[in-house]
């Protein structure tokens, strides 16, 4: 591990240090060794818990699915933005790269941290980076106005966490995740731990989102760039999933008593985001919607506190992670050649670019969770031990995978089938880089049916 943050640091001088014409070269080759080197932590066996770089920095099964989720990601976000950002200034281009670069780093601390403050920290640190990308380099005016919100909303949300972290290290002395399932359990009948557990667990929830905590989410997505849109979706909306895990342990047995309405909320977001996919016109917004909708499903997976409910959040986190990237790559690709975000826009883009139309065929048969995909594993086990907490809970989530077939088909019926506008007869043809963009996406999606057990976490 401190080999990967290493070389991820030293990306900085090399980016600053690059001749021009290598600068997009060298940074790719770089970071996609940095990825490749990151798959060295799959070989250790699962079973032996931690792996410790330090006393502060190790990892375990839980954790080094989403760190080489991270490392896998900075080549691709690279990639996508090398032709939009090529037209900018030298200057401006290193600054970006620059940016993405220590957004790895700080993941890569979040991820690997085993004290809780260290983990907070990094947790706020991503916030930099990512408002600088979307207010910088946002498409649109309104820019500001979601940085605003993206901004407030986390910071809101993440302020009461610091207070109770502060408040548990006075009454247990440590705040070590390794220490953590030794924590002497918690008073049920003081209102003081109640608000306690609700100040633990609200930064998380609003940062994954919770639906009634979103609506930073959407604006967010759509004013991004396209890096800013896949960072966001395949890494940052799981640090709040990450966090929920680790934190839940010390919770018990407040967690089961007090649970109940934000599980209620996660289930019912499902149904009111599908549903509100089913009437966007915008693509990105239909994308952002869906992300929240998948959360949702991952948050109840995680606050019913079964490891069936765990391994089926992680499953599910890693599967959305990719596939909401590889959704961004698509909506990106369209974005280029129409300047249109638009969906009825697009239409007959599958008899003008066949191949991409594949692309986005196979990202959404993976968003709508096609069997043997991972997508459908996450949700089934989640699901499952949904049924067995309480059977209501069927309801909601039965008509919740109905609407998320519904609007994934409708997504890709409006933008790649239908008659060719006259719009579409001049379009580029697409590039070998955004095929292997998708290629990259996916093919670990694929990959992950031969040996699924490398995404289950501790069950």
């Amino acid at each position: 591990m401190l080999m990967e943050l290493t070389a991820t640091t030293m990306l900085l001088p090399m980016i600053w240090l690059s001749p021009p014409k290598q600068l997009w070269k060298w940074a790719l080759t770089y970071s996609l060794l940095i990825a490749l080197a990151s798959l060295t932590w799959l070989k250790f066996p699962m079973e032996t818990g931690w792996t410790f770089i330090s006393t502060f920095m190790a990892t375990d099964p839980l954790s080094t699915p989403l760190l080489i989720l991270t490392c896998w990601l900075l080549p691709l976000m690279i990639l996508a933005s090398q032709n939009h950002m090529s037209l900018e200034p030298l200057n401006r281009q290193r600054t970006y790269i620059s940016l993405l670069v220590s957004l790895q780093i700080f993941l890569i601390m979040a991820f690997g941290a085993t004290e809780m403050i260290m983990f907070y920290i990094m947790f706020e640190a991503t916030l930099i980076p990512t408002l600088i990308i979307i207010t910088r380099w946002g498409n649109q005016t309104e820019r500001l106005s979601a940085g605003i919100y993206f901004l407030f909303y986390t910071l809101a949300g993440s302020l009461p966490l610091l207070v109770a972290l502060l408040l548990l290290q006075n009454s247990t002395g440590s705040l070590s995740f390794l220490t953590a399932q030794f924590f002497q359990p918690l008073n049920i009948q003081s209102s003081a731990n109640k608000i306690w557990w609700v100040g633990c667990v609200l930064a998380f929830l609003v940062k994954m989102p919770l639906y009634g905590a979103h609506l930073w989410l959407p604006k967010a997505h759509v004013e991004a760039p396209v890096a800013g849109s896949m960072i966001l979706a395949a890494v940052l909306l799981k640090l709040g999933g990450y966090g929920l895990m680790r934190i839940i342990i010390i919770l018990d047995p407040l967690t089961s008593q007090l649970s109940y309405p934000f599980i209620v909320l996660a289930l019912w977001g499902v149904v009111m985001t599908g549903s509100i996919c089913l009437r966007q016109t915008d693509l990105k917004s239909l994308i952002a919607y869906s992300s929240v909708s998948h959360m949702g499903l991952v948050a109840a997976g995680i606050l019913i506190q079964t490891p069936w409910g765990f391994t089926g959040a992680l499953i599910l986190m890693i599967a959305h992670g990719l596939t909401s990237s590889a959704l961004f790559c698509l909506a990106n690709t369209n974005y280029e050649r129409i300047h249109s975000r638009t969906m009825i826009l697009a239409r007959g883009l599958q008899m003008v670019l066949p191949l991409m139309a594949t692309w986005w065929f196979l990202s959404t048969l993976a968003n709508l969770a096609l069997p043997p995909l991972p997508n459908l594993m996450g949700e089934l086990m989640i699901i499952t031990s949904l049924f067995n907490w309480s059977y209501w809970t069927l309801l909601l989530t039965g008509i919740g995978t109905l609407i998320t077939a519904s609007y994934s088909l409708h997504m890709f019926l409006t933008t790649q089938r239908g008659p060719v506008t006259l719009a579409l007869m001049s379009v580029e043809p697409t590039h070998s880089r955004e095929h292997l963009i998708l290629v990259m996406h996916l093919l670990p999606l694929i990959l992950l049916l031969m040996k699924p057990e490398l995404i289950w976490g501790w069950a």
